[in-house]
This record gives structure tokens, C-alpha cells and sequence, in this order.
């Protein structure tokens, strides 16, 4: 009988421990991704600009670029500077997940391996087939290699400004919603559900949903960067973002798209979207517990904790599916009017209470 499988597009290694930084040189060699040291690393200025001074020393035939923005023309840039430089054997984005897409993004255009170093733990991006970057209409998703290889530091995580880090807390539990609104789809429409795919996305989420840590310990740290990955490859898996992007994201895009100077993060947008979306299909008892899940975690939970009124929120749900055409989630089964989004939403504060307080503003790393 034969034995049939699939090839699963993944890093060929990843690392999540304290002092992982310290043998990057060593992975990538060991790897055979670069034996040379001849790298192209893309940084911040911030976190980036402090560990280019601790890795340069062993990195010496590395060359390093600066990023100050996630837009697709920053993109564009950086990988035509890199082409015109020398020939290099990778890429390495070295930062939060805006210097991370960048990086994706001049690496598949310039043909290149790219290795993704995380600074914060801000979204699931770190380690999916996609980049996120600005552009004149707003806000693109553009289709890149997954990278080759996946580091994250936890010494270097705990130096980030908490709020990065929990905001990926969100971005993992919204996993639990997209999944749901992807069996939906399936129920309704008939779409196909890759059950691998499926299976990885959610368990990312359930593992951080039922961790009784938080971000101080070193063994949620490990179980949140687990599930970030892991929501990565799950993409990967599927060929597109279905597994971790539903009616969720549509709402986070949505406030980017309508609100662009006034949205928060990523994560900390798509839990409150979760936790709508889990209302809206009468998962009542998992959106309580999701909203006690952000809470604890000092996440927000409703439209309020980041600065909007009700009336934006209705704004944002009701704009919501146009931003992604041709996804079906819960939103656009239950097509409700403003009227039945404001009904809607009044019911999940009766269950779930009241804002709780405003998390401080900071703007998005890159």
C-alpha cells in the first residue's frame, strides 16, 4: 500500500529560548543557510540599532540596513539596495513585525532565504507567508516565502514594551474565531477546510487561552511565541490567511481603514473582534471567557478600552466584510444592519460588563 503525505512548508529551524540571539551565527551555519556570514540584516531603530552593536562583532561581513517604515514602497527600497550592494546568502529581519514583513518582502523579491528575528511578540506575522505593508490605498497583504528560519530570544522579548507582547495574546485567541468562521463557511458555502491547517491554528490559540501564566514567565513567553509560529505555518499550510483571519481581522482592518491615526495594535484590535464574533454566533460562554482571558492579561475588550464610541464600532462591523471581498465569516452570514450590530453588541455588554479602563496609546514598532 502506498504511503501518501504532503510536504509542509515550514523553517527548516527554529529556536525559542533565552539567549537564542547569542547563536544566530551558529544556526544559520549549522543550517547551511549561511556559512559564509554574508547577510543582509534589516533593522529598526530602535531594538535593532541596540543588538546591532552586540551582533555585529560576530557578524563581521554582515551589512545592515536601517527601516523606519512598513510600507510596500520601504519594501521596493530596501530590496533594490540590497541588490546593488553584493551578493548575499539570506536575509535577516531583525525586529517587530513591520521590519519582519519588510524583510519578507525584499527577500522574495530579490530571490533570497529569509530569516525572521523577533523583537516583540506583537502579531502572527512573524513566521506566516504573508507581509503587511502600507501602501496608498491603505493596507495590503502581499504572498512571500515562509521564512527559512525562525528565532526568538526570550531575553530579547522581555526588553520589549509589554504592550508589544501582549498584543500577540489577541492575535493567538482570534485564531479560535477565524477557525470557526472558516467551518462556517464550509457549512454554508461548502468552502474547504484544510483540517491540518485547521487543527494547528487552533490548538495555537487553546494553548494560550488555558495557560494560567502571563508575560512576566518565561513559560508563557514560550507557549505564546509557540502558538505565534505555529499560527504561521498554519497558513502556510493552507496556501492563504483562512486559518487565522475571520470576521475578526475583517473588524481590525476595518478600524486601520477608517480610523488609520487612531487604530491600536493589531492584536489588541482582533481580540475585541473575537470576542464580537464569538457573541455573534452565540458562543456566549467562550466570548465570556475570552474577554476574562484579555482582562487578565490587561488587554482590551471592548471598542471603548481603545478610544472608540459605539457608534465607530458600528461603523467598523458594518465596513468590515469589504475588507476582504469573497471571505464569508459571521459577518456576512448574519448581514446584520447597524440597527442589529448596536442590538448586538449592547447584548455582549450585559454578559461579559463594561469597559474596564483604556490600555496607554504607543505607536506600532517597526
Amino acid at each position: 500500500m502506498p504511503v501518501l503525505t504532503r510536504l509542509i512548508p515550514s523553517p527548516v529551524a527554529v529556536d525559542i529560548s533565552r539567549g537564542a540571539l547569542d547563536d544566530l551565527a551558529g544556526l544559520l551555519a549549522d543550517q547551511r543557510i549561511s556559512g559564509s556570514g554574508k547577510l543582509a540584516i534589516a533593522i529598526s531603530g530602535g531594538s535593532g540599532r541596540v543588538l546591532k552593536e552586540k551582533l555585529a562583532p560576530v557578524l563581521p561581513d554582515a551589512d545592515w540596513y536601517p527601516v523606519t517604515a512598513g510600507t510596500i514602497d520601504a519594501a521596493v527600497a530596501l530590496a533594490e539596495e540590497m541588490k546593488g550592494r553584493k551578493r548575499y546568502d539570506a536575509v535577516v529581519g531583525l525586529g517587530g513585525g513591520k521590519i519582519i514583513d519588510v524583510a519578507k518582502y525584499a527577500a522574495a523579491r530579490i530571490g533570497l532565504p529569509m530569516v525572521a528575528v523577533a523583537t516583540n511578540l506583537s502579531h502572527d506575522g512573524l513566521c506566516s507567508p504573508v507581509s503587511i505593508l502600507d501602501n496608498d490605498n491603505g493596507r495590503g497583504s502581499y504572498g512571500v516565502p515562509t521564512p527559512i528560519a525562525m528565532l526568538i530570544d526570550l531575553d530579547v522579548i522581555r526588553e520589549a514594551p509589554a504592550r508589544f507582547v501582549r498584543s500577540g495574546i489577541g492575535d493567538a485567541l482570534s485564531n479560535i474565531s477565524a477557525v470557526a468562521d472558516w467551518e462556517l463557511s464550509h457549512r454554508v458555502n461548502g468552502e474547504k477546510v484544510d483540517g491540518l491547517a485547521a487543527a494547528m491554528a487552533r490548538q495555537a490559540g487553546e494553548a494560550v487561552l488555558r495557560h494560567p501564566g502571563n508575560v512576566t514567565q518565561d513559560a508563557f513567553l514560550t507557549v505564546l511565541s509557540e502558538a505565534l509560529v505555529l499560527s504561521g505555518i498554519s497558513m502556510s499550510i493552507s496556501g492563504d490567511t483562512r486559518p487565522s483571519s475571520g470576521a475578526c481581522h475583517e473588524i481590525s482592518h476595518a478600524f486601520d481603514l477608517l480610523f488609520p491615526e487612531r487604530s491600536a495594535l493589531h492584536g489588541e484590535q482582533v481580540g475585541i473582534g473575537a470576542v464580537f464574533a464569538m457573541h455573534l454566533r452565540g458562543a456566549h460562554e467562550e466570548a465570556g471567557l475570552f474577554a476574562d482571558v484579555l482582562r487578565r492579561h490587561e488587554l482590551p475588550v471592548l471598542p471603548g478600552d481603545i478610544g472608540f464610541t459605539v457608534d465607530e464600532f458600528v461603523q467598523a462591523v458594518t465596513y468590515a466584510p469589504q475588507t476582504r471581498p469573497g471571505r464569508f465569516t459571521i459577518l456576512e452570514h448574519l448581514d446584520l444592519s447597524e440597527d442589529g450590530i448596536r442590538d448586538a453588541y449592547s447584548t455582549l455588554v450585559k454578559s461579559i460588563g463594561e469597559s474596564t479602563g483604556q490600555p496607554g496609546t504607543a505607536p506600532s514598532p517597526v
